[in-house]
């Protein structure tokens, strides 16, 4: 099983993060997790670059989950992002 805190703790030592999102999709059984990142070390960096430099970091927790996806964004696609979720709340 893994834990929230050994995800959160492995990214925020590896990377400045502005705001980090660690869900447990499982049901707490630590299976089944998504993460929304974001960190100034993503800017000029492709998604595609972004989601490696995650996964790579977390291959060992990943190795051990069912499912895991993730957003990985800048703080600057980040704010459009929470306007836009914020706009469909509404």
């Amino acid at each position: 099983m893994i834990a929230t805190t050994d995800l959160e703790s492995a990214i925020r030592t590896a990377i400045p993060v502005a705001h980090l999102e660690v869900i447990d999709q499982s049901n707490g059984c630590g299976e089944n997790y998504a993460i929304l990142v974001v960190s100034e070390a993503f800017e000029g960096k492709t998604t595609l670059a972004r989601h490696r430099y995650i996964n790579d970091l977390l291959r060992p927790q990943i190795a051990q989950m069912h499912a895991f996806s993730q957003k990985s964004l800048t703080p600057k696609q980040y704010e459009a992002y929470s306007a836009k979720q914020a706009a469909a709340a509404a």
